[in-house]
């Protein structure tokens, strides 16, 4: 009895290419994660402080979403 393999090689461009793409992927993933952790920082940061220092930044206490995510959200 015989056995028989069959390997299809693919071209090295394309090879490297879904690397890249994947990596990408990964960075790009990996940058949002940050960018959420920190914003959700601002955001505890934010809620830690009195009405009153909340106030001295224009901010309040139900626009601190709102605010953290000015750059996103144009509401």
């Amino acid at each position: 009895m015989t056995a028989t393999t069959n390997t299809h090689a693919l071209p090295k461009g394309n090879i490297r290419a879904s690397i890249n793409r994947f990596f990408a992927g990964l960075g790009q993933g990996f940058n949002a994660y940050l960018e959420a952790k920190s914003r959700t920082a601002e955001i505890e940061r934010l809620n830690i402080k009195s009405d009153e220092d909340l106030a001295k930044l224009g901010i309040k206490r139900d626009e601190i979403p709102r605010y953290v995510f000015r750059d996103l959200l144009f509401l």
